[in-house]
């Protein structure tokens, strides 16, 4: 996020409250930081988003392209096909209890290990040198 950019949820300043952006915003940063939001309408300044974990990163508004460049940049080197697996069962496990979601994430660990990429990742790491990917 730039150091200079703002968020707010200010339907309630309208007497219109925020219901749809409550869902997503209830789900990135805690309840009490959400509730915050919502019931007072106030922006939230880039630091202050950062704190309540609603961004990863702030930077200088200058250098927001080459930040998010080089993130997308370190993101696009991974394995496509890993990267999908990983996002996909990442969704479905915050749905599930800590048990349940232990299941899961030992069956996608599973079929992690039987792509092409997973036996290439593991050999570049052992014999200390960049990973071939071979699929996606």
């Amino acid at each position: 996020m730039a150091d200079n950019a703002r968020f707010a949820t200010p339907g309630v300043n309208i007497r219109l409250f925020c219901s749809i952006p409550m869902v997503a915003l209830s789900r990135a940063v805690n309840a009490k930081a959400a509730m915050e939001m919502l019931l007072l309408g106030d922006m939230v300044e880039a630091q202050r988003a950062y704190e309540i974990g609603l961004v990863n990163r702030v930077v200088p508004a200058a250098q927001l392209d080459q930040a998010v460049a080089a993130m997308a940049s370190k993101i696009a080197a991974k394995s496509g096909p890993v990267l999908a697996i990983g996002k996909a069962a990442f969704g479905k496990q915050v749905e599930l209890g800590l048990e349940a979601a232990y299941d899961y994430a030992a069956t996608v660990m599973t079929n992690n290990m039987a792509l092409a990429d997973a036996e290439e990742g593991i050999d570049a790491f052992l014999g200390k040198r960049q990973p071939l990917w071979r699929e996606g």
